[in-house]
């Protein structure tokens, strides 16, 4: 699996796996728009296909997006396609996402989260992310809470 900054070529590939998995997904022109921004960092995971399938040579199995403000990020999404899930992408996204943070002077990262999606939760608790509040009727359909949760980069 390789993880790599996302581009034009990988949007509409994205663009398909956002519709597959979330009740309000972003647009092609969303993804455009985010990689066009420089305080903009969208990563995505990679597998290198093998054999003759007539398949492209990459298969995108999953993305995650962050938007930077001075030594702070804000993760906007993290998406793996089903047929990838339970493999350690997600934690492998999130990993090479703080990564680059740090060598960008991130010290602190936010995110949102339903509070119904226990995987993501727990995934971002192995990375080192702490609850520290609840946004109320954050999400739609359906309407739900989202956990605000917390990474921050401790000196020492």
């Amino acid at each position: 699996m390789n993880v790599r900054i996302m581009t034009k070529e990988d949007v509409p590939f994205v663009e398909q796996m956002e519709q597959q998995i979330f009740s309000r997904p972003w647009s092609q022109r969303g993804f455009f728009d985010a990689l066009e921004n420089p305080a903009a960092l969208f990563l995505v995971a990679e597998e290198e296909e093998n054999g003759s399938t007539g398949n492209p040579a990459k298969e995108i199995a999953g993305y995650i997006g962050m938007y930077i403000a001075l030594d702070e990020g804000e993760i906007t999404n993290v998406a793996v396609s089903e047929s990838f899930r339970g493999r350690g992408i997600g934690n492998l996204l999130v990993q090479s996402m703080i990564c680059k943070a740090r060598r960008q002077a991130v010290t602190r990262i936010v995110l949102e989260v339903r509070c119904s999606n226990q995987p993501a939760i727990h995934l971002y608790e192995k990375n080192a992310f702490v609850k520290v509040g609840v946004r109320r009727g954050f999400y739609e359909a359906p309407r739900e809470d989202a956990d605000i949760m917390v990474w921050e980069e401790h000196a020492g």
